[in-house]
């Protein structure tokens, strides 16, 4: 039986943004119970197809990619407990494939990408990738200086002093090491050694780990290296970041070179000159599985030519240059003992199924988001079914559907509330006829505020350790916060209370010190993270991240969106955005945002309470500037290009990413703003348009001499 999801190209958007609202919230916790807590309760299948849906519907509606998105982030923030290492070098994440086309389409892709003719060689290398931890080791001069976890990945934990008892790290590399060598690659734990860890800890009483993933992250990020050195850890090596000079001209050669220095690299590693190829050294590992002594769930492909990696680059949290093939779902069946209804900090109400526990694929699934009323009518799923759940990715289960011959009699067809769930039980409506499902109380509604609060201090946002989503409720219910602004009033209301928070279950001297400690810390954030943890619908991690960067300061940014909502007010039918305004149009212009963004801002800007919460915050706030990327000596950094026509010797997509790499912004459209105009052939309007406003007009051949790429 498979699962039956509306594609993405039948869904409205309203249909797609409340999904995409259920992916979120489900990624988010089972990202913390993977990373922070070493306890998933789902299977990497499932998770990963809970990212992979959302990857496809953001593909398809990229004005909905949210402010929460997991499209946008890497792992989670370090934990508290270690101190911090700042990856010089980020740590991202993999793009997923789960069928043969995907990967023959990731090729197709990065022959587009690079312009390679038919005839041009491109090899890949299909390594099988491990169900680990992900580790970087630092060496100066050959020696083990530093080891840290991928964390958040910008952000690791330093372990070490842990990493240092792993049989398979050099503590000395010896022959030609660059100065500086930064080996990244996975730590994991074999079957056979998990099997008997279990078994120590089981006849001392102790806690069971529920796989060797959770198992190696456990040990590896034990307070006491003594505890990490009793258990059996090992290293596979796959990768490289922060090097003083080359290692290899491609990404073989860097496996064979790591090799010889001491490292343990996976002996089904394998070369591939085609896309079938790499489909046969899947198929070859899928089907040796079984028989290794350590888990893997998938196979990464790597472009192998490592100039042709650097000029793919990254794209969000991934590299262009690399996939994951990951192996096929697993399927279980239990009963659907309820369906609760859940209220997400825009209203939108979302049904949740609540699942007799099973495990699938070694991961206990107890819960399952039903997405809204038009999915549990089309499922048919009814309190009390038997249901087929899958585990199709890494973190989130998926209803595939009931099993009917199990169906009790008097099980009823689901009636979905007419009222919102909170206190004030307000009316539920649709908007626009739309299949999301809201309350109409909005801000009145206590789900809502305290969403928007768990949202701000999501790790994402503000981050502030001890203050989760228990804590916020906790304290919303006392009434110790109702705005963000309260929180970083708390410790000095604190000290007026009848009843301080040091008194409450569960809290002493220590916990509310630490707290106070905490958000204090936070009182200077960077502008991006400020932005996202505002809450504004469709405005994700990455368009955060473009907004800070476009304006630089909050001050700049929040004159700029007044502005624009100002304009849209007084122009509200208008279609084109240079109808609209100078401040809306220029808000447009930005790469990647769209009207349907650009208006979900203004809308924000446009509601007196929500200014009310940016000024409360102001005061309140040291809110910084946007990190610019590193191009002191990069002609274009700073300026504004746009692309237009038929480039010949890159695709649009190269043309892009070589222009932000050295700090330039790349529009969608011609403005007096812009500064670089490069034409193509058959180029149109926008050349027209940039004579008409006497802009400078530059040639392929131009741009490529003017970055440092010409001949």
């Amino acid at each position: 039986m498979t699962q039956q999801r509306k594609p993405a190209d039948q869904l409205s958007e309203a249909e797609a943004a409340e999904e995409l609202a259920a992916l979120a919230a489900a990624i988010r916790r089972h990202d913390d119970l993977y990373y922070r807590q070493d306890a998933p309760e789902i299977s990497d299948a499932d998770y990963d197809a809970l990212r992979r849906r959302n990857e496809t519907l953001e593909t398809a509606f990229p004005e909905l990619v949210r402010a929460d998105s997991p499209s946008q982030r890497v792992g989670i923030a370090p934990a508290a407990g270690f101190s911090k290492v700042r990856h010089r070098v980020p740590m991202l994440s993999l793009q997923n494939a789960f069928a043969d086309q995907d990967v023959e389409d990731f090729v197709a892709r990065v022959r587009r990408f690079l312009s390679l003719q038919p005839i041009d060689p491109l090899s890949v290398v299909a390594e099988p990738k491990i169900d680990g931890l992900s580790i970087s080791l630092r060496y100066e001069r050959g020696r083990f200086r530093q080891g840290a976890t991928r964390g958040d990945g910008t952000e690791g934990e330093d372990v070490t002093n842990n990493l240092r008892t792993l049989r398979d790290l050099p503590e000395r590399l010896s022959g030609e090491v660059p100065d500086v060598l930064e080996v990244r690659g996975e730590v994991y734990m074999t079957k056979r050694d998990f099997a008997a860890l279990n078994a120590r800890q089981e006849a001392a009483g102790g806690k069971l780990f529920a796989n060797p993933r959770n198992a190696a992250a456990g040990s590896l990020r034990q307070l006491d290296s003594k505890i990490t050195e009793q258990r059996p850890l090992r290293f596979f090596a796959y990768a490289w970041g922060e090097v003083s000079r080359p290692i290899a001209a491609t990404h073989w050669e860097s496996l064979q070179r790591l090799k010889g220095w001491g490292f343990a690299i996976n002996p089904l590693a394998a070369r591939c000159r085609s896309a079938a190829e790499a489909l046969e050294v899947y198929r070859k590992v899928e089907a040796e599985r079984g028989t290794l002594d350590y888990d893997i769930d998938g196979v990464v492909y790597k472009v192998d030519d490592l100039s042709f990696q650097e000029r793919l680059g990254f794209v969000s949290r991934a590299p262009r240059w690399a996939i994951a093939h990951k192996f096929p779902a697993e399927q279980a069946q239990t009963l659907l003992e309820e369906i609760v209804v859940q209220v997400g900090r825009t209203g939108a109400l979302t049904p949740v199924a609540h699942l007799k526990p099973v495990t699938v694929g070694g991961v206990v699934v107890a819960r399952a988001t039903l997405h809204n009323p038009d999915e549990i009518a089309r499922l048919d799923v009814r309190v009390g079914d038997s249901i087929t759940v899958q585990r199709a990715g890494d973190v989130i289960p998926q209803i595939l559907g009931p099993v009917l011959d199990k169906r009790p009699e008097d099980a009823e067809p689901y009636r979905f509330p007419d009222v919102c769930p909170c206190a004030l039980a307000t009316p539920v409506v649709h908007e626009d006829g739309a299949v999301v499902a809201r309350c109409s109380g909005e801000l009145a509604c206590p789900f809502q505020q305290v969403e928007r609060l768990i949202h701000f201090v999501s790790r994402d946002a503000f981050d502030i350790e001890g203050l989760g989503d228990k804590q916020v409720r906790s304290f919303f219910e006392r009434e110790l916060i109702h705005t963000p602004a309260d929180i970083f009033d708390l410790a000095e209301s604190d000290k007026e209370s009848l009843t301080p928070i040091r008194k409450l279950e569960g809290w002493g001297e220590k916990s509310a010190d630490n707290l106070f400690a905490a958000i204090e810390a936070r009182r200077r954030i960077p502008l991006e993270r400020f932005i996202y943890a505002l809450g504004i619908r469709q405005v994700g991690q990455a368009t955060a991240k473009l907004l800070a960067r476009s304006y630089g300061t909050l001050v700049v940014w929040q004159d700029a969106m007044l502005a624009a909502a100002g304009e849209r007010q007084a122009a509200p039918d208008a279609k084109k955005p240079d109808l609209v305004g100078e401040h809306y149009a220029e808000l447009c212009n930005i790469h990647s945002i769209g009207t349907n963004v650009a208006d979900e801002i203004c809308s924000f800007f446009a509601e007196p309470h929500n200014l009310e919460v940016v000024r409360q915050l102001e005061v309140r706030l040291s809110v910084e500037a946007a990190a610019q990327p590193e191009t002191a000596d990069s002609p274009v950094a700073g300026k504004t290009v746009v692309f237009t026509g038929t480039l010949a010797t890159m695709s649009r997509g190269e043309a892009k990413a070589s222009a932000e790499s050295r700090g330039a912004k790349v529009a969608g459209s011609v403005s007096k703003k812009t500064d670089y105009v490069v034409v193509g052939a058959d180029a149109g309007s926008k050349a027209t348009k940039a004579q008409e406003l006497g802009l400078t007009i530059l040639s392929e051949e131009d741009w490529l001499t003017l970055i440092g790429r010409g001949a």
